[in-house]
């Protein structure tokens, strides 16, 4: 059982004991603190794997003889299987088994860390980054499907995910940390095999924890469906990564680009024809689906374009050494932690709806303090500013997700965490390639990274506006 209630007592119990124990809040059970652990140390570590290597690229790519565009791939071959086959794998989950399928990402991602950390030249690396994505895109829908399914909405929920939030934005906060200790201290393997220790850890732990979950009915999967959508995402983020290196001038570029917004457009008319979808167009039409999405898209994007042009301010414009930037990002680290705690207690005052918006506007508006930096000075600046901003961000992601699945039966969770990751992995792929490449065009770096603050903050206080205008609707 996921929750525990007081027992009662055959005894009449006075009037004021029973009103108190009437609304006493429901408890963890230890089963539902086992479920919990295992779900959120399996975010923690996909989290993870999106910045541990960022630090150690330069060095890998020594070691192993890639060229810089060769590096490019050692990010772009994880997010194209990780963002690509997420919906895939979440509705699979909902007909076969999600614990089932999450034990074999798990593994599978394990196997991946391992061949990335005993890689031998650049294929084999980039061979165990693509299984690492893969890996990932299992485990991240089955995981969140997982825990909507064990927790209730209501308080028990709100306090799930605004942990496995707040682990997922520490997560990412660690990795660039570690990710410079160890790279100096042990070599750029360790940024991997670490990897691969932790889903062993999850690994060991995860079967006892955790019960098979699924849809009581076993309708055909989905299959002209799941081809259309996954080659759509796989072609959009290909293109967009790519386009971030070279430009949109390429025709590879452009080809997949078209391709992918072609491949989308025929997903939704296979949808809309199918018996069994593997995306239901009504669900999409729900406001709190279509308005949530989109700020779970934002807040993701503009948060991971931000952090990517603060790295490159830090370290080229003020020359802060690579472990001196991973400090400043770690007290954002810390303050999202404690966002993380306040998080449901707002939305419990609020609702989930109210804060992703507020949440959307507040985290545009610190970005836009951004704007003051200087050309030769600004760490401190950009140390509280970011932070402050991420406390915002850490509310927007806990929103949305609570946004996404409140209202959403059982055996169509799949489906809705689906749509959450989707859009968590989608939007961590494709803001840098959109706007990132503006901090590389402009006269100077400085100003590249003005403009892209500018932008940012303009798009995230226009997402909170039309985002606050959609839900009040619904």
């Amino acid at each position: 059982m996921a929750i525990e209630t007081p027992p009662t007592s055959a005894s009449a119990a006075p009037s004021a004991a029973g009103s108190a124990a009437a609304s006493a809040p429901p408890r963890l059970s230890g089963r539902a603190r086992g479920v919990l652990f295992v779900l959120c140390a399996a975010q923690f570590m996909v989290a993870l794997d999106f910045s541990v290597l960022n630090v150690a690229l330069p060095v890998l790519g020594r070691d192993l003889g890639l060229s810089t565009t060769g590096l490019q791939w050692a990010v772009t071959a994880f997010a194209l299987p990780s963002g690509g086959f997420l919906l895939l794998f979440g509705r699979i989950a909902d007909l076969y088994g999600r614990r089932r399928l999450f034990l074999a990402g798990l593994t599978l991602f394990g196997a991946a860390s391992l061949l990335a950390t005993l890689a031998w030249d650049p294929a084999s690396f980039l061979a165990g980054r693509a299984l690492q994505g893969l890996g990932a895109a299992v485990i991240v829908p089955t995981g969140m499907s997982l825990l909507t399914t064990t927790f209730p909405e209501g308080p028990l929920r709100d306090r799930a995910l605004g942990i496995s939030g707040t682990l997922l934005s520490l997560g990412f906060t660690v990795g660039m940390v570690a990710g410079g200790v160890l790279t100096d201290t042990l070599g750029w393997r360790s940024t991997m095999g670490l990897l691969a220790v932790a889903s062993l850890g999850v690994l060991a732990v995860a079967p006892g924890a955790l019960e098979e979950s699924r849809t009581a009915d076993r309708p055909r999967l989905d299959v002209p469906g799941a081809v259309s959508v996954t080659g759509g995402l796989l072609a959009l983020i290909y293109a967009l990564t790519t386009a971030a290196e070279r430009g949109f001038g390429g025709a590879d570029v452009m080809v997949t680009l078209v391709l992918g917004v072609v491949l989308l457009c025929a997903f939704v008319v296979v949808e809309s024809r199918t018996a069994a979808p593997l995306v239901s167009l009504p669900m999409l039409r729900r406001r709190t689906v279509a308005f949530g999405n989109l700020g779970g898209l934002v807040t993701f994007s503009m948060m991971s374009t931000v952090v990517f042009v603060l790295t490159l301010y830090l370290q080229e414009v003020l020359d802060l050494s690579p472990f001196a930037t991973g400090l400043v990002f770690g007290v954002q680290g810390l303050l999202s932690v404690a966002a993380g705690m306040f998080a449901p207690k707002v939305i419990g005052r609020i609702g989930a709806r109210r804060t992703l918006a507020l949440s959307l506007i507040g985290q545009g508006l610190f970005i836009g303090v951004l704007l003051g930096l200087g050309a030769e000075s600004g760490v401190w600046l950009a140390t509280v500013a970011v932070s402050l901003a991420s406390m915002f961000h850490l509310g927007a992601i806990i929103a949305y997700g609570l946004t996404v699945t409140s209202g959403v039966p059982n055996e169509e969770q799949g489906l809705a965490t689906g749509l959450v990751t989707t859009t968590q992995q989608v939007g961590l792929t494709v803001g840098v390639p959109l706007l990132g490449v503006l901090a590389t065009t402009q006269d100077t770096l400085f100003d590249g990274v003005r403009t892209v603050v500018a932008v940012a903050a303009a798009i995230l206080l226009a997402a909170g506006a039309v985002v606050a205008t959609g839900l009040r609707r619904s």
